[in-house]
C-alpha cells in the first residue's frame, strides 16, 4: 500500500507553485491530506484477520439484536464465548450453560463465511472507498499543474515571476517613482551609477522588501542592467504567447466543476450506505451437516470505528465540497480574463502599465490570492516608462561622453557633427558635447529629446532618420529658436515630427518618405507657412502635384528640390508663384517636356531635370527671358538633338547634356560662350567640331563614353581647361598642342587606343599624376623627367 508521505508528495506541487495557490486550494489540500488519514488508518484495520465473531443461535433471528447502542451491550456480555481450560481435544464451547460440539477452527471458518456472504459490501469497502475519493480529490486540486498545455505556461510563468521579483531593477525602478531616493535619480547617468552590486531579494518576504527598501535600492552594475532588459524582452514574449489562449482558466474551472460533482456524488452515496454500517449482522447458512446449525448471530467488531470515521470522513467532505462552492462562483461571478492594474499605477506612478488578459490575467488573479505585492513587483516590467529608464542607464554606461567626442567628424555642411545609429535611445551624455553643431540619428526608435538639449548652444542641423521621437516642450522651444537645418527620412506621413512646422528660424527642410499611399492621391502635409525662414525645401517622395504646404512658401522659398521616384509630376501651374526660386530641381518626375511655368520664374539660377522622360527640348528657348538662368541640366534623359536656340541662352555657363543619345554636336552650341562646364559624356558622339574654340571660358569639358576618333587642335585653344575628361572614345593619339593647356589639373584618357603620349603633356606643370587617369603602362611611355615630376606632390 502506498505510503502517506508517498502519496501526498507525488500530489504536491514545486514550492514556488505556492503562489498560484488561493487559501481554498490550500484549506482543500489540508482537506485532503486529513481525508487521506482516515482512508489509510481504515485500510490499517481492513487488514485485520478477526473482523467479525458468530455463534450459533436457535432461532433465525438473532437474539441479540433488541440491543445495538454499542458493541458489547451489556446483556451480550456473558453470551460471548469462553474456552474452557480443562477440556481437551475439540473444544467445548458454552453460551449460558448451553454447550455444543464446535471447535475453535470452526468458528472461525463460520466468521470468515459470515463476513464474505452476510456483511454488506458498504463496511467492508468504506476504508478503499475513503481512498479512492481522497485521490480524486487530490488529482482534481492540482490536475492543472500537471496537464502539459498548462504546466508549461506556469513554470515559464513562475521562473519569470522569480526573476522579477529577484532583480534590482524592480526595487530602484520603484523607489524612483515614489520619490523616496531622489539623490539617485540624480546620478543616474554619472559612470559610478553601475558600480556597486544591489542586495538580493531572494530570501526576503514581501514586508521586509517593503519596509526596507533602502537596503536594496542600490546602484546597478552593467551586468544586472543587462539581465533586466533581457528580462523586459522576454515578458513581452511571454505576454504576446499567453494573452492568445484560455487554456489555464479552462483547465482551472473543469477541475473546479469535477470537484463539485465529486463532491455531490460521495455525499449523496455515502449518506445512503453509512447505516449500513452495524455492529451485529445475522448470518443464516445451511451449515447443519456441518455443525448442526443454520443461524447465526455476528458482531461486527470494527463496526463502532467504522461509523466514527465514516461520521468524519462526511464533514470534512462537505467543508471540502463547500468550499469548491465558493470557488466555482469566485470562478464565474468575476471576470478572470481580464486584469487590471488601476491600483498599481496609482501605487507605483507607472501610468502606462497596459491592463492583460486571457490566462496572463488568470494567473496574476490566483497570484494576487497569495500576495498582491508580486502583481505589483511584476509591473514594473510591463511598464515602457520602466523600461525606457534602464535602458537610459544602459545607454548612459555603454555611451560615455568621451566616447562621443571620438566619433565627432565633419559633414558637407562643413559643422562638427555626431552619428548615432540604431540605439534604443538618446544617451544623456550627448548633451554634454557642447561643440556639437550636428546631430545625426538613424533607426533610433521611442528615444526622447530632453530639456537638456538646450545645453548644446551651438547645434544647428538635425537629421532623423526613420526615427520616432518625443520632444519635450523646453526642447521644441530651443529648436524653434536656433535649428536652421532638418533632414527628415520617414516611411509614412503620419511618422512627421509635428513639431517641424513650428521651426520660425529653419533655414532648410529636406523630406525623404512617401506622403501619398498611391500616386493618384495628394499628399497631406500641414501648412509650412509659419516656417519664415525657410530657403531651402527639399522633398524626396511620390507626389503628383506640388502640395499646397509648398505654395504658402512660394513668397519665401529660394531652392526648391523634388525628386519623385518616377511618379509623373502633373499640374506645375502653382510653380509660376515662386517667384523667388533661385534654384529648381525636378527629379525622376516622367516629365516629357519642360514644364512652360518655368520659364515666369525670372530670378531662376539654375534648373535640373535629371531622370525625366524629355525627348526634344525645343522649349529652351524661353530661357532667354530669364536674365539670371546660368545652369541647365538635361541629364539622364533621351535627347537626341541640341536645338539652334540654344545660342540665345548667352549667359549660360553650365550644361550638363550627359547620358542621353546626342550624335552630332551643333555648332550654335559654342556660341554660349561663357560656358565654363560642358558636360556632354555617355551620349553617341562622333566629332568635336571645330568651333569649340569659341569657348574662351571654358574650364571643364567631358565627353567620355562617345565614339570620337580624332580631337581639333582647336580645342587646344581653350586654354582656361582644368578639366579634359576623353576616356572610353575611339581616340587613338593626342596631340602636342596640349602643351597649350598650362591650367590643365585632370586628364582622363583610359579607355581608348593610344600607343603613347605625347612628351608634350609635361609642360602642363598643373597636372599630377593622381589627375591624370591612364593606362600604367601607357604612362610608362612619357620620358623619365615628366613622370619623375607628376608623381612628385
Amino acid at each position: 500500500m502506498i505510503a502517506v508521505s508517498e502519496l501526498w508528495q507525488f500530489t504536491e506541487q514545486p514550492p514556488a507553485f505556492r503562489v498560484l495557490k488561493p487559501w481554498w486550494d490550500v484549506f482543500m489540500d489540508v482537506l485532503s491530506l486529513v481525508m487521506l488519514v482516515i482512508s489509510v488508518f481504515g485500510c490499517t484495520l481492513q487488514v485485520m484477520e478477526e473482523k467479525m465473531y458468530c455463534l450459533p443461535q436457535r432461532g433465525s433471528a438473532c437474539p441479540l439484536t433488541s440491543n445495538q447502542t454499542g458493541i458489547f451491550p451489556d446483556q451480550t456480555v456473558a453470551a460471548l464465548p469462553t474456552v474452557s481450560s480443562a477440556s481437551s481435544g475439540p473444544s467445548d464451547l458454552e453460551l449460558k450453560g448451553v454447550t455444543n460440539n464446535l471447535d475453535l477452527q470452526q468458528y472461525k471458518f463460520i466468521n470468515q463465511l459470515c463476513y464474505q456472504t452476510s456483511l454488506h459490501w458498504f463496511p467492508k469497502c468504506f476504508p478503499y472507498l475513503v481512498l479512492i475519493q481522497t485521490i480524486i480529490f487530490m488529482v482534481c486540486s492540482n490536475f492543472w499543474f500537471k496537464f502539459p498545455g498548462s504546466s508549461s505556461k506556469i513554470e515559464h510563468f513562475i521562473s519569470i515571476l522569480g526573476k522579477c521579483f529577484d532583480s534590482p531593477w524592480t526595487t530602484r525602478a520603484l523607489s524612483e517613482v515614489s520619490g523616496e531616493h531622489p539623490e539617485e535619480a540624480e546620478n543616474l547617468a554619472s559612470p559610478e551609477a553601475c558600480t556597486q552590486p544591489l542586495l538580493s531579494m531572494r530570501d526576503k518576504t514581501s514586508e521586509e522588501v517593503l519596509d526596507k527598501p533602502v537596503a536594496v535600492a542600490s546602484v546597478l552594475d552593467s551586468k544586472e542592467c543587462e539581465q533586466a532588459k533581457a528580462l523586459f524582452e522576454r515578458i513581452k514574449k511571454f505576454r504576446v504567447h499567453v494573452e492568445e489562449g484560455n487554456l489555464l482558466y479552462k483547465t482551472y474551472a473543469y477541475q473546479t466543476i469535477l470537484k463539485v460533482f465529486t463532491f455531490i456524488f460521495i455525499i449523496a452515496y455515502n449518506s445512503a450506505l453509512v447505516t449500513k454500517i452495524r455492529v451485529l449482522v445475522t448470518c443464516n447458512m445451511d451449515l447443519q451437516d456441518m455443525t448442526g446449525y443454520r443461524h447465526f448471530c455476528c458482531i461486527f467488531t470494527m463496526a463502532h470505528l467504522f461509523s466514527k470515521l465514516a461520521d468524519s470522513y462526511l464533514f470534512f467532505v462537505v467543508m471540502y465540497g463547500l468550499i469548491s462552492l465558493y470557488t466555482t462562483y469566485w470562478l464565474f461571478h468575476r471576470s478572470l480574463k481580464e486584469y487590471s492594474f488601476e491600483y498599481v499605477r496609482k501605487e507605483t506612478g507607472f501610468r502606462d502599465i497596459p491592463d492583460v488578459k486571457n490566462d496572463f490575467a488568470f494567473m496574476l488573479h490566483m497570484m494576487d490570492q497569495y500576495d498582491p505585492l508580486y502583481s505589483k513587483r511584476f509591473a514594473v516590467f510591463l511598464s515602457e516608462v520602466s523600461e525606457n529608464k534602464l535602458i537610459q542607464l544602459n545607454l548612459n554606461h555603454a555611451w560615455t561622453a568621451e566616447k562621443l567626442r571620438r566619433r565627432l567628424q565633419t559633414n558637407s555642411s562643413k559643422r562638427l557633427e555626431l552619428q548615432l545609429l540604431m540605439l534604443p535611445g538618446l544617451p544623456d551624455t550627448i548633451f554634454q558635447l557642447s561643440e556639437l553643431q550636428s546631430l545625426k540619428l538613424e533607426l533610433i526608435r521611442n528615444a526622447t529629446i530632453p530639456a537638456a538639449i538646450t545645453q548644446l548652444e551651438e547645434l544647428e542641423e538635425l537629421s532623423l532618420n526613420q526615427c520616432s521621437l518625443k520632444v519635450n516642450m523646453e526642447a521644441i522651444s530651443f529648436l524653434k529658436a536656433n535649428l536652421k537645418v532638418l533632414r527628415v527620412r520617414f516611411v509614412d506621413a503620419n511618422e512627421l515630427p509635428y513639431w517641424i512646422y513650428v521651426l520660425r528660424n529653419l533655414e532648410e527642410l529636406h523630406l525623404i518618405g512617401s506622403l501619398s499611399p498611391s500616386p493618384s492621391k495628394n499628399i497631406t502635409l500641414e501648412s509650412l507657412r509659419d516656417l519664415k525662414s525657410l530657403k531651402t525645401l527639399s522633398l524626396k517622395s511620390n507626389v503628383t502635384r506640388i502640395p499646397q504646404a509648398i505654395v504658402d512658401l512660394s513668397s519665401r522659398l529660394q531652392q526648391l528640390l523634388i525628386y519623385n521616384d518616377g511618379t509623373k509630376l502633373m499640374t506645375l501651374n502653382s510653380l509660376k508663384k515662386m517667384v523667388n526660386l533661385t534654384e529648381l530641381e525636378l527629379v525622376h518626375c516622367d516629365l516629357e517636356c519642360i514644364p512652360s511655368a518655368i520659364f515666369s520664374l525670372v530670378n531662376l539660377q539654375l534648373l535640373d531635370l535629371r531622370e525625366n522622360k524629355l525627348c526634344s527640348i525645343e522649349e529652351i528657348v524661353s530661357f532667354q527671358h530669364l536674365p539670371k538662368f546660368t545652369c541647365l541640366k538635361l541629364w539622364h534623359n533621351s535627347i537626341a538633338q541640341i536645338p539652334e536656340h540654344i545660342k540665345k541662352l548667352v549667359n549660360l555657363e553650365r550644361l550638363y547634356f550627359s547620358h542621353n543619345k546626342i550624335e552630332t554636336l551643333p555648332f550654335h552650341l559654342f556660341l554660349c560662350n561663357k560656358l565654363c562646364y560642358l558636360d556632354l559624356s555617355h551620349n553617341d558622339i562622333g566629332l568635336i567640331p571645330s568651333e569649340v574654340r569659341l569657348l574662351h571660358s571654358l574650364q571643364y569639358l567631358s565627353v567620355t563614353c562617345n565614339k570620337i576618333k580624332a580631337l581639333p587642335d582647336e580645342l587646344f585653344s581653350c586654354r582656361t581647361l582644368k578639366t579634359l575628361k576623353l576616356g572610353n572614345n575611339l581616340l587613338s593619339g593626342l596631340s602636342p598642342k596640349i602643351a597649350k593647356l598650362v591650367l590643365l589639373t585632370d586628364l582622363e584618357l583610359k579607355g581608348n587606343y593610344f600607343v603613347f603620349l605625347p612628351c608634350e603633356l609635361g609642360a602642363c606643370q598643373s597636372l599630377k599624376r593622381s589627375g591624370l587617369v591612364v593606362e600604367e603602362a601607357l604612362f610608362e611611355t612619357l620620358p623619365l623627367d615628366v613622370r619623375e615630376r607628376m608623381n612628385a606632390e
